[in-house]
């Protein structure tokens, strides 16, 4: 960093300011300090940083899983907007694992996070003792509600859910399913099956809950739409956990001949990239994952710039019923 400070002609206090806070150093002076740390190919030492600061300027984040295409767009715009204050991204998956997620939040907080960001406000008691006692920021993400641990930021699933049926009932549809995959482990799904039931319930139709125990892939589709027949040969419509899923239903649809949106609606959950050009396009609930990651942002670099934690804790992203042809 001396080296640096030396030829750019400045203090070593004002390259250490550079590299933790760029826009903290006049436009002028972190050109000549980026430049010469580029001549030199300068990396910062991150350990002794964090045992000057006693924090580290990583932020642990973990997913549920690596499979999952919602979390990269919320963790993109995270890693995008923290890197501009000089902190980085550090990202791992539990697999849905309790046991994963504990062994990963001991792994981090070993190395003195400047904060954690975990998936849902579900934990292992051990988990939730260490996040309580955790000397820095902990962000729950994709969830909404009351009580977080620490600070929240993400939406109602039971909501989401509920939006789907009512979507599926306005149009006519009375006999639903909600086809889901991993519901056993991936909690968020549930509650989205749960909010659809009741609000099926409500509007007086019926609801067959099937979960397959696989991912979710064009295969666990199929074999989903095969058990809801099953059960419930006059489906009308059906909403799926996720879009992947969405997409193996209509793929599946095709194979048998069923016409969708004719015999059957179908709405997914997600609004991956595809969504809108399958034939038919796709209707889904689209969650904002890029706000989602904009939010958690903005709460850890308030948290880090003033030490206290902001007045709202619990951030409602919402989400939005995207209507297309498939429903």
């Amino acid at each position: 960093m001396s080296d640096v400070a030396a030829e750019a002609g400045v203090s070593p206090s004002t390259v250490s300011l550079f590299l933790r806070r760029p826009t903290a150093v006049s436009a002028k002076t972190g050109a000549a300090i980026a430049r010469v740390i580029e001549r030199l190919g300068y990396v910062p030492n991150l350990m002794a940083g964090g045992l000057a600061a006693a924090r580290s300027r990583v932020v642990g984040v973990i997913v549920p899983s690596m499979r999952n295409a919602f979390f990269a767009q919320t963790v993109s715009s995270l890693q995008t907007l923290l890197a501009q204050h000089g902190f980085q991204v550090m990202i791992a998956s539990a697999d849905y694992d309790d046991q994963s997620e504990l062994a990963l939040v001991q792994a981090y907080l070993s190395w003195s996070p400047s904060a954690l960001v975990l998936t849902g406000f579900h934990h292992a008691v051990m988990t939730r003792d260490l996040l309580h006692s955790a000397a820095c920021p902990v962000v729950e993400m994709w969830e909404h509600g009351d009580h977080p641990l620490d600070l929240s930021v993400g939406f109602s699933h039971i909501e989401a859910g509920r939006a789907a049926a009512r979507h599926l009932v306005r149009r006519g549809r009375r006999q639903l399913a909600f086809l889901g995959a991993r519901m056993q482990e991936d909690r968020r799904a549930m509650q989205r099956a749960r909010g659809f039931a009741e609000e099926v319930a409500q509007a007086g139709g019926t609801v067959e809950i099937v979960n397959h125990p696989r991912p979710a892939s064009a295969e666990t589709a199929a074999g989903l739409v095969g058990m809801a027949l099953a059960k419930r040969p006059g489906i009308e419509g059906v909403a799926t956990s996720n879009d992947t899923l969405g997409l193996g239903v209509l793929f599946e649809c095709a194979r048998r001949g069923i016409d969708v949106p004719g015999d059957l609606a179908i709405i997914g959950f997600g609004d991956l990239e595809f969504s809108g050009f399958t034939n038919p396009s796709l209707s889904t609930i689209r969650p904002f994952g890029d706000v989602i990651g904009e939010e958690i942002a903005r709460l850890l670099l308030a948290c880090f710039e003033t030490g206290e934690r902001p007045a709202n804790r619990a951030v409602d992203t919402g989400f939005v019923v995207v209507e297309r042809g498939s429903s």
